[in-house]
């Protein structure tokens, strides 16, 4: 290996083609150059190979050379000049609708530029010997405004797993999320945001975090329900009873449970289901089609692998021919466990005819919206969508966040993302499939981490956060694929834009139409909290976020003890920084909640949080945000969030159950009072 200093040149010059950023600025403002042993190992995710001089340069010859070369899909937006890399010549557009357009497009610069096309559409484009598919999208999304004219709705947000109804086995599901957004409709919701539902790991249930799923194109089988496939389906038997009476979930124990009544509810279909039972399953398993197959296979082949030796968890691990999805030894196993494969698509099966009647539940009850789904940021490196799209993905690499005020070494997430590069030569089909997974059953979608639309910090495996470095996504081929697929499934769509934001990119969301989030705890001008009608019009605004205190706990602060104990909060003199910060704070918002008229009196002390509860309630349906959304542990006044970061099992996360059944939990003196003052404050502000 070279000595390549961090101002080689060449080096240098090869990772910003390739959108590798060789400096990065922190939060304090000032510039650190990245180590060249990064660059090599981002670039060689990235099929750039850079270990030597002769490397560097044969990568950088062939960016360029593929730099010239059309692309599979080409985005554009509607009724604007189209440009691109292609020869000059006669030019042939088919529209989905099957008309045609046809001209010559005349080269410049060695691009060319065809007329603008007025629909929306994947449509397919020939010129000179060429073909690819241009994908036209709209210049901004599907809106709330679209959904509901002239409205000012309101929604609420839920952990799916938190649910609870009478034979749930000790595990929210999909039909206790029918009940709750029936129950929502009827006191005015638009729209009920869920956690995401990715699938998980069926041979692991050990492994549960929404926001580090196994697959971002499958759906996690455990908020399955049978009832709609088999008429009669065993009742639970007593343990899963004891794991219903219990405050949190027992995931594994949960988990394995409901796994194995499916196994019996799968046997029985086998043998007893009727004929169209079985023929909207082929339907499905043909609809799907490969995305599916491969899904089911690596289920059954995880379950195997691990199964024989617990160091084979992870599929590259595995022997060398089964870690290649579309090898002989895969296609040979899956023929010979045809069966196990077949039960695991049937999982899907029955996951997405539960979340299906969900959403038709949400819309029957007369919501405009329904369901928004919860899109994770990226997916565990060991899992089913990263052996089935090692191409898309960036092998090798994690994501994380630089050092910011708060992590001062920065964040290391141990999650999997896409290859911007693997994304452009396939024809971004992974980032479709997993948008339309989000889209199929939901009138919304919540993007997690947004910026990574436009950039993600990257680090080898192994190392630090500060080891990492800047990675460039499409920014503009992304978003406009996000407003297509947005368009053509009338969602709206919101993107979590907290934290370290690059200049700019909030107006360019607020652009393409992608709404922002506003949280209480932010809405600040140094030591005052901003009035509600100063809020961004085009946000969701919310109470808080999973990851963040809710306001019972906040202002009794719950959460600072939770800090304390876990001694996250550092030395003694900054213990006491944050509590007396926490004292002065609560009379601030309070005389926020009175200048809004959210509340009124003094300053409630800390034992008795509810009153700050209704003011926030009230205070944030005033926002001037064109949605409102409030956590259901907001509307219960509850003082523990459902995840507190830099924990793993220190603290509960993703495990608290709701105190009561989904269908009734709205109904208490208390949530009632609050959701119509909601209902009232988005109406009246």
């Amino acid at each position: 290996m070279s000595g390549t200093s961090p101002g080689d040149p060449e080096l240098l010059s090869l990772a910003e083609a390739a959108g590798l950023a060789p400096r990065w600025r922190d939060a304090f403002g000032k510039t650190h150059d990245v180590a060249p042993a990064t660059l090599r190992s981002v670039l060689a995710a990235l099929d750039l190979p850079a270990s030597s001089n002769g490397d560097v340069r044969d990568s950088l010859a062939r960016l360029r050379r593929l730099g010239a070369e059309l692309q599979p899909l080409v985005t554009a937006e509607t009724n604007v000049p189209i440009t691109l890399t292609a020869p000059a010549g006669r030019f042939r557009v088919k529209l989905e609708d099957g008309s045609t357009r046809e001209g010559t497009a005349e080269a410049r610069d060695g691009r060319v530029t065809i007329p603008p096309i007025d629909a929306p559409g994947y449509h397919s484009l020939e010129i000179s010997d060429r073909e690819t598919v241009l994908a036209v999208a709209p210049p901004r999304c599907f809106s709330v405004q679209d959904a509901l004219p002239g409205g000012r709705p309101w929604g609420l947000a839920v952990q799916l797993y938190a649910l609870r109804r009478d034979g749930d086995g000790g595990l929210g599901d999909f039909t206790a999320l029918r009940d709750f957004v029936q129950s929502a409709g009827a006191h005015g919701a638009a729209a009920v945001a869920i956690s995401p539902v990715h699938a998980q790991f069926s041979a692991d249930p050990d492994r549960f975090s929404p926001y580090a799923p196994s697959s971002r194109v499958m759906l996690n089988v455990l908020h399955a329900d049978a009832g709609g496939v088999l008429a009669e389906v065993l009742a639970p038997g007593d343990a899963e009873r004891r794991l219903e009476a219990l405050d949190q979930v027992d995931w594994p124990a949960a988990g394995r449970a409901r796994l194995a009544r499916f196994r019996e509810v799968f046997e029985r279909f086998s043998a007893e289901a009727p004929g169209r039972q079985h023929q909207a399953f082929a339907a499905f398993r043909a609809e799907q089609g490969e995305v599916l197959e491969s899904h089911a296979r690596f289920e059954a082949l995880h379950a195997t692998q691990f199964a024989s030796d617990a160091e084979r968890w992870n599929w590259r691990s595995w022997p060398e021919a089964l870690r290649n999805p579309r090898s002989p030894e895969v296609a040979r196993f899956a023929a010979e466990r045809a069966h196990e494969v077949a039960f695991h698509a049937f999982l899907q099966f029955l996951a997405d005819r539960s979340l299906a009647a969900a959403q038709g539940a949400a819309r029957a009850a007369g919501m405009p919206i329904g369901l928004i789904s919860d899109l994770a940021v990226g997916v565990d490196a060991g899992g089913s969508q990263s052996w089935s799209g090692q191409d898309e993905t960036l092998i090798g690499l994690t994501i994380g966040a630089p050092p910011d005020l708060l992590n001062t070494q920065g964040q290391s997430w141990g999650l999997a993302a896409f290859s911007p590069r693997g994304l452009a030569r396939n024809g971004f089909g992974a980032f479709l499939a997993m948008l339309r997974t989000a889209l199929r059953h939901a009138g919304g979608v919540r993007i997690d981490h947004a910026m990574g639309l436009g950039r993600l910090w990257v680090l080898p495996e192994g190392a630090s956060a500060l080891e990492g470095a800047y990675l460039t996504f499409p920014l503009e081929d992304m978003l406009r694929l996000v407003a297509l697929e947005s368009f053509r499934h009338r969602a709206i769509v919101l993107g979590e834009d907290l934290g370290t934001v690059p200049e700019g990119f909030q107006d360019r969301l607020g652009r393409a139409g992608v709404m922002g989030m506003r949280v209480l705890w932010f809405e600040r001008d140094e030591d005052r909290f901003r009035a509600p009608q100063r809020w961004s019009p085009h946000a969701a605004a919310m109470t808080s976020t999973h990851d963040l205190p809710t306001v019972a706990g906040w202002w009794s602060g719950r959460d600072l003890a939770w800090r304390k104990q876990l001694h996250l909060l550092g030395d003694e003199r900054a213990e006491w920084f944050e509590f007396e910060n926490r004292d002065r704070d609560r009379t601030r918002l309070w005389e926020a909640f009175r200048g809004s008229g959210a509340a009124t009196g003094e300053v409630p002390p800390p034992e008795q949080p509810d009153a700050a509860v209704d003011a926030a309630v009230r205070h944030v349906g005033r926002a001037a945000c064109e949605l409102a959304l409030v956590p259901i542990e907001d509307v219960l006044a509850s003082s523990e969030q459902p995840n507190l970061p830099g924990t793993l099992h220190e603290h509960p996360n993703w495990r608290r159950r709701l105190p009561g059944p989904a269908a009734s939990l709205l109904e208490t003196p208390g949530a009632a009072s609050r959701l119509a003052s909601l209902a009232d404050s988005r109406t009246s502000a």
